[in-house]
């Protein structure tokens, strides 16, 4: 990931002073589909192949894919599609495609400090210097498996499940932790990868919240320090319910 140094003037209540500072990189990335393009998004320059995988699989345009391969900033990815893709713009400006996200199948469970050990995994030293990228991590088996920085939210989540899916790791068993807020879009990326939990330090949407429960998806918001919201499907903590039933006998 590409980060330069930009100079500026900085104002605080003693006044002002030039500075240099980390600033992240914004690139444009091509996305081709079995030799079609598909759509052109903002995203930071690495891991473009685990984003080109990530991208079809979580807008549920595909299932899996064959081959991925990377040629400057185009991106060609080669799989069977399961539908022709209609793409829209989506709250952060980034595409998305239209129609229901699939139904999350998994019988994971999560304990309220396995939601905290998530959390704490998401800042990276990149967001340190910069401030300027949001970040999503992937735990499997209780693992972090992979972590992934870019100046769109989307493209973090795109590229962690482009990471599992170029390795064939089960994403029915998998957790994923993200930065950004979690709108519709943002959650049906996760249910179309058949992620079964998302954890965000960020806010919902009602349609975020909608969406996670019609696809059987355990939504947590505004995870920070010792303090989450479960949203939806709160039997995948089933810690937090026998808490929770203590407090109304």
């Amino acid at each position: 990931m590409e980060i330069v140094r930009r100079t500026g003037i900085q104002v605080t209540g003693e006044g002002a002073h030039e500075v240099s500072d980390s600033i992240i990189v914004e690139g444009r990335v091509r996305l081709f589909l079995n030799g079609n393009l598909l759509t052109t998004l903002v995203a930071s320059h690495d891991r473009l192949d685990d984003l080109g995988a990530g991208f079809v699989i979580s807008e549920g345009i595909v299932d899996e894919v064959d081959s991925v391969s990377v040629s400057g900033s185009d991106v060609h990815i080669t799989a069977p599609a399961r539908r022709n893709p209609e793409l829209a713009t989506e709250s952060s400006g980034g595409s998305c495609a239209l129609g229901e996200p699939r139904t999350v199948e998994s019988s994971i469970t999560i304990t309220a400090d396995g939601i905290r050990a998530v959390t704490a995994a998401i800042e990276s030293e990149t967001w340190q210097k910069t401030g300027g990228v949001h970040c999503s991590v992937l735990f499997c088996g209780g693992e972090l498996v992979t972590r992934a920085c870019d100046v769109g939210r989307h493209n973090t989540v795109d590229k962690v499940v482009g990471y599992a899916a170029l390795r064939g790791l089960d994403r029915s068993t998998c957790i994923l932790g993200c930065t950004g807020r979690q709108p519709a879009g943002m959650v049906a990326k996760a249910a179309n990868a058949g992620i079964p939990v998302v954890v965000s330090r960020a806010a919902t949407t009602d349609r975020g919240i909608l969406t996670a429960e019609n696809a059987g998806l355990t939504l947590v918001g505004f995870s920070r320090g010792e303090r989450f919201t479960i949203y939806t499907h709160p039997e995948r903590v089933p810690e937090v319910l026998e808490e929770l039933e203590k407090t109304r006998i």
